[in-house]
């Protein structure tokens, strides 16, 4: 079957980037004039993707309006002759996309989340993304689905994790390093010492219907919290799931830090703002570097 639906967890609180996120959630904070949802919903787009649940809260009415039509704003911009603006305002989402929207009652983990979904999805292959990890390669989860057409079997997204870095992660056992091979093993946030190698799960998932069962049965685990690592453990016990080394950059827009570095490296990018921002990057680099001499 043709992977058509995607799950997008956006109910949690964000917490790290407050008091920015206050009233605004993490999801709609802006990568220079686009929301971070938006990035990934359009990763998904180009996937094949036309069907898009998100796994919400009473907290994240912005992210529905956003996806929805404003007629005031369209015809506002119509009649003061922004056609550029319109068309990015009226292009969100292409006309055979549809969204849902799932309310999380309670915050019990990423695999209670994708649980949340399951009404949605008919016994379908699914694809989760996560918001927070912003793709440099735009096309991640089109490979992730070519990948699952070829195996017929679940997909998680990977990249290398420093080694201090690994009880943030989902940390996959590869065979050799072939990625054509199953996996052996996958570990939620372990030690260092713990980690089966050195490749940590980000947030990009290809999924069988079969997850659903693991994740009704699931307890607690790190975090006392539902965990999609420990039900996808479970999962390859009966049958095999791979492992997508992703391509290009991942910027992790959870940390301040890596949301940052995605504004900047994106504002570099932009088609009208790269060059006079280049000349101010640089101006600032040489600004910085006398008042370090004095």
């Amino acid at each position: 079957m043709k992977v058509k639906k995607a799950i997008f967890p956006v109910a949690g609180l964000g917490t790290r980037f407050l008091p920015a996120t206050k009233a605004t959630p993490k999801e709609m904070l802006a990568i220079v004039d686009k929301p971070l949802i938006q990035y990934a919903v359009e990763e998904a787009i180009a996937a094949g993707i036309t069907e898009i649940i998100f796994i919400t809260s009473s907290e994240k009415r912005a992210i529905e309006d956003h996806f929805d039509r404003n007629q005031q704003l369209e015809e506002r911009l119509a009649k003061t002759g922004k056609d550029r603006l319109l068309d990015s305002v009226k292009s969100i989402l292409p006309d055979d996309v549809h969204c849902a929207y799932v309310r999380q009652a309670e915050q019990l983990g990423l695999g209670h989340a994708v649980l949340c979904a399951e009404p949605f999805i008919n016994n379908e292959p699914f694809a989760v993304l996560l918001a927070d990890d912003l793709m440099e390669q735009k096309f991640c989860l089109k490979n992730m689905v070519s990948e699952y057409q070829q195996h017929e079997a679940s997909i998680v997204a990977v990249e290398r994790v420093a080694n201090d870095k690994t009880d943030q992660y989902g940390m996959v056992e590869l065979v050799q390093n072939d990625f054509d091979q199953p996996l052996q093993s996958i570990i939620e946030k372990p030690a260092p010492e713990h980690a089966p190698s050195d490749y940590g799960v980000v947030g990009r998932y290809v999924l069988t219907p079969e997850i659903f069962a693991e994740l009704k049965v699931a307890t607690a685990g790190v975090g006392n919290e539902i965990q999609l690592t420990d039900a996808i453990a479970k999962l390859m016990q009966k049958q095999s799931v791979y492992a997508h080394k992703i391509e290009g950059k991942r910027y992790d827009c959870g940390s301040k830090l890596g949301y940052l570095q995605a504004t900047v490296e994106y504002g570099l990018q932009h088609p009208e703002l790269a060059a006079q921002f280049s000349d101010y990057l640089q101006e600032l680099t040489l600004e910085h570097g006398k008042q370090h001499k004095l």
